[in-house]
């Protein structure tokens, strides 16, 4: 069972794409911080899906994928971020929003960022770090709403909801956490406070994660005074993430209904 302390970390858009020039292999490139601006201001942002590697300062690339809302010239849409989860490692799990996040917010008629996290764990820095800067960067360029920004995510990337929510609530306006085992337990006991709404969504005979743990730690935070609606899917495991569309409708009827 994986479990997570609070860990704050400052962010500034020029710090982080900053942080962000060391390349994993340490290679280095000649690239500025206004190659990057300025490549990112040129995606298409027409309807639909669009896969996007970003050559970041360093020569390292953030892999990422955009589902662009049909909207009117000129109008702003809100943004959600969709965490994929640990999926092995796949190379193409960032891709995978088909199942599940496309039309389970489909009613938003929202930009969907899908970032590839790897194998790694969003909390960690790199990743943590990627996140932000995609969404300094879709909040300077694209037509966003800022007031209706939000993060989802399955498993690993639930873990991530809940770790961004707690930790970077000036962000985001919620989070939807799925299938998601995050430790709310406040050092010496009690739980800890996050201060934007969250829907917590989780199966019944979740395996891998249990559902009782899961619904001790929101009840913890819930205590703190977190506002959180818990919501068990009777009968579904946590292998088969396609199921949880009808609840990620739900989900964002919650968000656009009570939240927005």
């Amino acid at each position: 069972m994986v479990q997570f302390k609070k860990i704050i970390f400052p962010f500034m858009l020029i710090g982080i794409i900053v942080l962000s020039s060391c390349k994993k292999d340490g290679g280095t490139t000649a690239r500025t911080f206004a190659d990057v601006e300025n490549d990112f201001a040129a995606l298409d942002l027409s309807a639909g899906v669009h896969d996007i590697s970003l050559t970041m300062l360093g020569g390292d690339t953030y892999e990422f994928r955009v589902i662009a809302p049909v909207r009117a010239p000129g109008e702003k849409r809100p943004l959600i971020l969709s965490l994929h989860g640990a999926s092995g490692g796949n190379p193409e799990a960032y891709k995978a929003t088909a199942c599940l996040a496309e039309p389970g917010l489909a009613s938003l008629n929202a930009f969907i960022l899908s970032p590839y996290g790897a194998e790694g764990l969003w909390y960690q820095p790199y990743f943590n770090q990627e996140v932000n800067t995609l969404i300094d960067l879709a909040k300077k360029y694209w037509p966003i709403e800022l007031n209706k920004v939000a993060v989802t995510g399955y498993s690993n990337g639930g873990n991530g909801s809940w770790f961004f929510a707690e930790t970077q609530p000036q962000s985001y306006s919620a989070a939807i956490p799925m299938a998601s085992s995050y430790d709310m337990t406040a050092q010496g006991g009690g739980g800890r406070k996050i201060n934007i709404p969250l829907y917590v969504i989780h199966g019944q005979n979740d395996q891998l994660f249990p559902v009782a743990q899961t619904q001790n730690w929101v009840q913890l935070s819930q205590a703190a005074g977190s506002n959180i609606t818990f919501v068990v899917a009777p009968g579904l495991t946590h292998y088969k993430p396609c199921d949880y569309i009808a609840y990620l409708q739900q989900a964002s009827s919650w968000l656009k209904n009570t939240i927005w």
